[in-house]
């Protein structure tokens, strides 16, 4: 599933550039950083993961906006990201996420992009208010 013209990615966890994770390493490869984005939604915490899913109330995930370095290795490129973040599955299995393009406001521009949507439930899941997943995470383990 790739759009054609849509070469931009949206992160707000693992991926993001903060977290220095193997995931982010692979990203870094093949995406360029263009710098810190919104797009609306609310994100929780799932304990291991966040968790984003879509709104319209005006709530606001912070996060990265990426570019592919070489458009003709897109579909490969995010075809490996969503084997990651469990789009593809066995037949008898649910998706844990599902990507689709929203709009992403970076550098007072809105452009479309890819996100990743969490696939579940996130009743009973704290609620990371501020919409900063990397924030949140260092806020909770200075905690800890």
């Amino acid at each position: 599933m790739t759009s054609p013209g849509i070469y931009q990615l949206f992160v707000y966890g693992s991926l993001c550039s903060h977290f220095r994770s193997p995931a982010y390493e692979y990203i870094a490869r093949y995406f360029n950083l263009s710098g810190d984005a919104t797009v609306q939604g609310k994100i929780f915490d799932m304990g291991e993961y966040p968790a984003a899913v879509p709104v319209n109330d005006g709530s606001v995930i912070v996060g990265e906006l990426y570019s592919i370095k070489n458009e003709r290795e897109f579909a490969w490129a995010i075809c490996q990201l969503d084997d990651y973040e469990g789009v593809h599955v066995e037949a008898h299995e649910s998706p844990q996420y599902r990507r689709e393009i929203v709009q992403v406001t970076s550098g007072g521009s809105t452009i479309p992009a890819w996100i990743y949507w969490f696939n579940g439930d996130v009743h009973g899941r704290p609620l990371v208010a501020s919409g900063d997943m990397v924030d949140y995470q260092r806020t909770k383990q200075t905690a800890e």
